[in-house]
């Protein structure tokens, strides 16, 4: 019988390891055991941050949205709340590129969407200021 030289397929095994692992510090570049375990905990922690940076950006976009609504006179959870009732189905993503690129757009949604007590009072805290500017006059 013709004798047959093992190891071809783990060689194999064991050098797309090292390759993925090329660039990493000390061992774990060169010994793979060590690669082995560092590659491993690499991609549970890429899969692991790809979810985390979706769920970052949200809380950066809503922190955005927040304080633009605060500016108009508005809080965040009750600005959400009327685009929900009214309908109005623009997600926090381009809500916050609305808010950074284009806010003129943004206030017109904000004026859309306030609510019409919301708007009441705001006129007439607007004419009790005139009226209290008038008496400051005279």
């Amino acid at each position: 019988m013709v004798r047959i030289k093992r190891g071809t397929t783990a060689n194999k095994r064991r050098k797309k390891i090292l390759k993925e692992t090329k660039g990493y510090r000390w061992g774990r570049k060169s010994k793979y055991k060590q690669a082995k375990q560092a590659f491993i905990k690499a991609k549970t922690y890429a899969y692991r941050d790809r979810k985390v940076k979706k769920r970052e950006f949200r809380k950066l976009w809503q922190i955005r949205i927040g304080a633009a609504c605060r500016k108009l006179g508005l809080s965040y959870s009750k600005f959400i709340y009327q685009l929900k009732e009214k309908n109005i189905e623009i997600d926090r993503k381009i809500l916050n590129q609305l808010v950074q690129e284009k806010p003129e757009i943004f206030e017109k949604i904000v004026g859309e969407v306030k609510p019409i007590k919301e708007k009441t009072l705001d006129a007439k805290s607007a004419e009790k200021e005139k009226e209290i500017e008038k008496k400051k006059e005279k």
